[in-house]
């Protein structure tokens, strides 16, 4: 049985996919615990979980188990621009620095799945469609700094790495802060969403299908590797205001555009993932079951607010 280590396992994707790998892998579950403390905790008594409470900035720790593993899945890292601008230090250390030490040191028969993200592309030039080909132009530093560990990850022999786009839907470790969660979430709360700058264009994703492209180009390493993958459903090319209309047919909902404020966030790309789907792979989910789907799962939670700032 081959073995997973998976930095960053208890969060916003990890502590998913390791539903989709444990029965088939032996599952190193790697992270220091900074929000979700339950996320993992269905995992405990799986025979093939082993949970390591570390860091990946903890060289030592990181090469024992990264020494272990035939495949490695970098999930470790400040997600979103709000939390990186408040620690650039440690966004820098753990997005980029941490993550191009892996890339130096792994073998080479060991595969690396990397996650980069749609936010290399920051604004689309003349409203273009995003590719693999397109020029990178992050801005922000959350963007640079996993741009940068792309590049890294790049440059050595059996890797992956995808751009994937806004991730949403449900998680063991839930987010709030994501647009399509965050719209749903404030919908249910207010019933009013105040949308601004909301032409800007974004392409979403399902983190089951995130889970899925992973499972994926495992299952068909030979095809896939050494390839940037786009990894969005390219249904979901969306702006903010089509977004809202969407959720306006499940909740009640007032919309609002606001014409002075601006957003503070200024990505605004169209992208295409037509390369990955080249290789044979599809997305499963629509938009509309994961409103569905988050809808029930406010319901159960009391204080769904779950953030990375």
């Amino acid at each position: 049985m081959k073995t997973i280590l998976i930095t960053g396992a208890a969060g916003y994707i990890g502590s998913e996919l390791i539903a989709h790998l444990i029965d088939d892998y032996k599952i190193i579950a790697y992270d220091r615990i900074m929000y979700d403390k339950t996320s993992l905790l269905r995992y405990a008594a799986h025979k093939n979980f082993i949970f390591i409470k570390a860091d990946v900035r903890d060289v030592s720790a990181l090469q024992k188990h990264m020494s272990q593993a035939d495949i490695i899945i970098p999930l470790a890292a400040l997600v979103g621009f709000p939390l990186c601008d408040d620690h650039p230090k440690e966004a820098k250390e753990v997005n980029f620095e941490a993550n191009k030490w892996i890339a130096e040191n792994k073998r080479e028969d060991q595969y690396v799945i990397y996650p980069c993200t749609n936010s290399g592309y920051g604004v689309s030039k003349d409203g273009s469609v995003c590719t693999e080909e397109s020029p990178l132009n992050p801005v922000s530093l959350y963007g640079k700094t996993k741009v940068a560990a792309e590049d890294a990850y790049k440059n050595v022999e059996n890797h992956v790495t995808f751009r994937l786009a806004t991730v949403y839907g449900v998680s063991s470790r839930m987010r709030t802060d994501l647009l399509v969660n965050n719209f749903v979430l404030k919908t249910l709360r207010e019933k009013i969403l105040v949308l601004y700058e909301c032409e800007f264009m974004r392409n979403y994703v399902h983190i089951q299908d995130v889970c899925s492209s992973f499972i994926y180009v495992i299952n068909n390493w030979e095809k896939c590797k050494n390839q940037t993958y786009n990894v969005g459903n390219d249904a979901l090319n969306m702006n903010k205001l089509q977004l809202a209309e969407k959720i306006q047919e499940h909740l009640p909902l007032e919309i609002i555009q606001a014409e002075f404020n601006t957003d503070p966030d200024t990505r605004d790309y169209v992208v295409s993932s037509e390369k990955f789907y080249s290789k044979g792979f599809t997305c499963k989910y629509d938009l509309d079951n994961g409103i569905r789907e988050l809808i029930m799962a406010y319901e159960i939670i009391e204080s769904p607010w779950f953030a990375n700032y």
